[in-house]
C-alpha cells in the first residue's frame, strides 16, 4: 500500500490553558496514529467525511463547516481524509 501524505499542523496559540492548532489535509492525508494529552475540541472548517482509525476499528465522522465536537484524551486514533479536496479544521486542546 502506498504510504499517505501526512497532514500539516500549524499551532496558532499555546498558552497554560490552551493550545489551539490549525491542521490541513490533503486529499488522502492523515494525521498519523497519535493519543491526545488533553481533551479536545475540534471546529470544522471544511464540510466533509473523514476517516477515524482507532484499535478496535474504523468509523466514519461526518463533518459540517462551524459544527464543532469535543473528544476526549487519551484515545490512541489516526484521521484521514478520504475527501477529493483539502480538509481544515481547528483544534482546541484543554490543558
Amino acid at each position: 500500500m502506498k504510504p499517505r501524505p501526512v497532514a500539516k499542523s500549524l499551532v496558532q496559540i499555546e498558552n497554560p490553558r490552551s493550545i489551539v492548532t490549525e491542521w490541513r489535509f490533503a486529499a488522502g492525508a492523515e494525521t498519523t496514529w497519535h493519543c491526545h494529552q488533553y481533551d479536545y475540541i475540534v471546529v470544522p472548517q471544511t464540510t466533509g467525511t473523514l476517516r477515524i482509525e482507532t484499535p478496535e476499528g474504523e468509523s466514519y465522522a461526518e463533518l459540517k463547516v462551524g459544527q464543532a465536537y469535543a473528544r476526549e484524551k487519551n484515545i490512541e486514533h489516526n484521521v484521514i481524509n478520504d475527501n477529493d479536496y483539502e480538509f481544515v479544521f481547528i483544534e482546541i486542546e484543554l490543558k
